[in-house]
């Protein structure tokens, strides 16, 4: 049994669909202290410091293909204020490592919620060394300017246990910070080479030209027997004479070519993330599909749906059986018998491009149809 297979393939692209290994960020923006209005505090410069509300600056920098969902990120933020009490200015420098998810919108816009542990570190303004480890969580956003610009907004919780306070005191520092900034991406992926796939080529049948019939002997008697040409032969019945037809024993069913060989068909469709709907562009593929099975009776046809890994296992089994079934109920309403038509779904299990890049797993949300006959 000859089988047939088609892989669908839509290359993305929206601005910004290339992913990039490296980000980084400078930001800018202002931190809120808890501390920073404490009586005590502004008593004595306090346990915690005191240090008042103040700008912060510095940059983050985040890698993207290390980790298909979580993504690391280290974060540099230095402000510099007055303590309560104190004449001088201190300088607060604290460094982060978080992991990082971003939400694939296939838009322009990319949220993302981060967290991860750090150290805080102060100037010796103080009469103790506030120095400790730090815990953060945050939400943001980043819109595309360009292809390698994106702007970044960003809201942070940083939470520290002071154990170093004046006279053996301890004390929770709740900071809230605001920050904005410029996210600039390098070192792009390359990205998948699409083979565009060309509708069969149906060569043109010449027929020879004609020799020149030779010339006729003239004899006085007898007269010459007329010569009786023989009608033309299709032996498979497709509409082909046997002298052209390169397939000369083409089953009854199949729709074929000038050359007498059953036509062949291909569909490619995918879908959007986490969606069984076939757009304006798919409908028409199917309805031409449709018409091809319709004038080729003999063919039977599987349609395979596919996923990318997002989501579980479970949920892109179920997803990817309702993409086929999508699809053959759509060929049934354009009039194809429905015995003639099979479904499966592969789930996430066989992908034909690299989950990791927004490219690749638009490739792989697609759906591949076998004939048969």
């Amino acid at each position: 049994m000859k089988k047939l297979v088609f892989s669908a393939i839509l290359a993305a692209t929206l601005l910004g669909a290339s992913d990039f290994n490296y980000e980084i960020s400078p930001v800018a923006g202002y931190l809120w202290n808890s501390t920073s209005s404490d009586e005590k505090n502004q008593a004595n410069g306090g346990p915690m410091g005191g240090v008042e509300n103040h700008a912060v600056y510095g940059f983050e920098m985040q890698m993207n293909n290390v980790c298909d969902f979580i993504k690391p990120e280290w974060m540099l933020l230095y402000g510099r204020d007055r303590v309560t009490g104190a004449d001088e200015k201190t300088g607060v420098l604290t460094s982060m490592l978080n992991g990082v998810y971003e939400l694939d919108t296939n838009t322009a816009i990319t949220p993302f919620a981060k967290a991860g542990l750090g150290y805080e570190w102060y100037t010796n303004t103080h009469r103790q060394s506030f120095d400790g480890l730090v815990a953060d969580a945050g939400l943001g956003m980043k819109a595309d300017i360009t292809k390698h610009i994106a702007l970044k907004l960003e809201g942070l919780y940083m939470y520290k246990m002071n154990n170093n306070g004046v006279n053996g005191s301890n004390g929770e520092v709740h900071n809230v910070a605001a920050l904005a900034g410029l996210t600039f991406s390098f070192d792009e992926n390359a990205a998948p080479v699409v083979a565009a796939v060309a509708a069969p080529v149906v060569a043109a049948v010449v027929a020879p030209e004609p020799k020149p019939a030779p010339k006729p002997v003239v004899v006085p008697a007898p007269a010459p027997k007329p010569v009786v040409v023989a009608a033309p032969i299709d032996s498979d019945k497709d509409g082909v004479f046997d002298p052209q037809d390169k397939c000369p024993a083409t089953p009854a069913g199949f729709k074929v070519d000038a050359d007498g060989c059953p036509l062949k068909a291909t569909l490619h469709l995918n879908f959007a993330t986490d969606s069984n709907k076939v757009d304006a562009e798919g409908i028409a593929k199917v309805a031409a599909f449709s018409s091809f099975l319709k004038d080729s009776t003999a063919y039977k046809a599987s349609i395979v749906g596919h996923t990318d890994s997002t989501a579980s296992d479970k949920y892109n089994q179920k997803l990817s059986e309702k993409r086929a079934e999508m699809v053959k109920d759509m060929l049934v309403n354009n009039g194809v018998a429905a015995e003639r038509l099979t479904t499966a779904g592969k789930g996430e299990s066989q992908p034909v491009a690299s989950n990791k890049t927004k490219a690749g797993r638009a490739e792989n949300r697609r759906i591949e149809v076998e004939l048969s006959h």
